[in-house]
């Protein structure tokens, strides 16, 4: 029998392969586990930004309304288990094991192997087939028509959350083709729901529904009001509907009403989901790294913002929430980035709310040199010193933004939360 250490140094040691869009190996991969998807149904999400605050509340609404739910997420947040979820709760390292096993020996029988993401995708199928989940609320790693997460065809709702450019050397480098990657979820017959996009991509989205025989709803927005958000959460109208929510950040309305309206479908797909688990499982959800605080005394909140979009929404909530808790409206920051991403976008943006930075690199191939980073911050003005790891920038940062009375806001890469939320346990204790 595999052991935990086991199945992750079998996951890692394929890590090289990295990227490799494509269905065929993750098709070959289901077929020789007898294919688990089709026994199966879905709740397939994509988007630029936001997909998994929404899966996060599709999940909680479900199990609010007494279904079995499993949840799969990426990236993971501070373990790798978090990422396969059932019932509310991380996969078990011995479960993990047990499916990595079973995915393994049939891996092994594979000419061309499988990627990392293309195992973890088949470890959550296996283990969500023999929990026996009613649903699972699925989300795309990247794009969506060639994400190995699209070898399923049981579908019964396709979410678009949003869409703005990010992953532009493998997606396109237009709204309207990124929407056309995402828009590959898109099954016969299924209904589609979207958020915030352009013309160009709504037209993309609309068309390709059309195309499936598929009926094509769309968020809306205006319909969001009353708004109140404050450290503690959210609360506001849509429509006629009273919404609170514990998460933090006026950005989680937008994902909120998205959730609403995919209710609504699900509703019409047969899903009995009552207004009391719609009120229930919005009140309990939890999503870490999405502008959460991490400490109250001294202030101190992550956000996973790591594209231009996603650093809009950040800014929303720094304008705010934090700004009027500085002496001068403005904020310490410790920033990690991929070095694919539009950084310095980001950075210009931040930078009129930023009193001083501290650059780091997250722990990942892609990541962009701190270094590169900080000379960025300094052309547009701010202060910037340099640290290697994102623990060493969080104990440079906090005792910076003790002495000025400003918020901490560590932002950036995901990769960087857990290291950021155990520096800050051991430095305040």
């Amino acid at each position: 029998m595999m052991t935990y250490t086991e199945a992750m140094a079998y996951i890692d040691s394929v890590e090289w392969k990295g990227s490799r869009p494509g269905l065929g190996r993750i098709t070959e991969l289901c077929h020789l586990l007898g294919d688990p998807q089709r026994e199966l149904r879905f709740i397939h999400i994509a988007g630029t930004n936001g997909k998994g605050s929404v899966s996060a509340m599709l999940d909680a609404i479900l199990r609010a309304a007494g279904y079995r739910v499993g949840l799969f997420t990426s990236p993971y947040i501070e373990r790798f288990n978090d990422r396969i979820r059932f019932g509310g709760e991380d996969i078990p390292d011995g479960e993990l094991a047990w499916a990595t096993e079973q995915v393994k020996a049939c891996a092994d029988d594979m000419d061309d192997g499988p990627t990392a993401f293309e195992l973890i995708t088949a470890v959550a199928l296996v283990y969500f087939r023999r929990v026996g989940c009613d649903y699972v609320v699925w989300e795309v790693g990247m794009g969506g028509r060639l994400d190995s997460t699209n070898v399923v065809d049981t579908t019964v709702l396709s979410i678009i959350t949003g869409i703005a450019l990010d992953h532009c050397a493998v997606l396109g480098d237009t709204t309207a083709q990124i929407a056309g990657e995402k828009a590959g979820i898109i099954k016969p017959g299924v209904p589609v729901l979207y958020g915030e996009c352009d013309a160009d991509a709504e037209a993309v989205i609309r068309r390709t529904a059309a195309a499936q025989g598929c009926a094509c709803s769309h968020t809306d927005f205006s319909a969001i009001s009353d708004v109140r958000s404050d450290l503690f959460g959210t609360d506001f109208r849509v429509g006629d509907r009273p919404v609170r929510i514990p998460l933090v950040g006026l950005y989680q309305t937008r994902n909120t009403a998205t959730v609403l309206r995919a209710v609504e479908l699900l509703r019409q797909q047969g899903l009995a989901i009552s207004d009391g688990a719609v009120t229930a499982g919005l009140a309990a959800v939890r999503w870490k790294a999405r502008f959460e605080v991490l400490s109250r005394e001294p202030l101190a909140v992550y956000d996973g913002a790591h594209n231009p979009h996603g650093v809009a929404g950040a800014l929303e909530n720094i304008r705010a929430l934090l700004s009027p808790l500085s002496p001068d409206g403005k904020v310490v920051l410790v920033m990690g980035v991929m070095a694919d991403k539009d950084h310095g976008q980001m950075v210009a943006e931040l930078a009129p709310y930023v009193a001083a930075v501290v650059t780091v690199r997250p722990d990942s191939d892609r990541a962009m040199d701190a270094s590169g980073l900080a000379e960025e911050f300094r052309r547009c003005g701010v202060a910037a010193a340099v640290r290697p790891t994102p623990a060493e920038g969080v104990a440079a940062a906090l005792p910076l933004a003790s002495r000025s009375g400003r918020p901490l806001i560590c932002l950036g890469s995901l990769y960087m939360y857990g290291e950021v939320k155990t520096a800050l346990r051991e430095l305040l204790g």
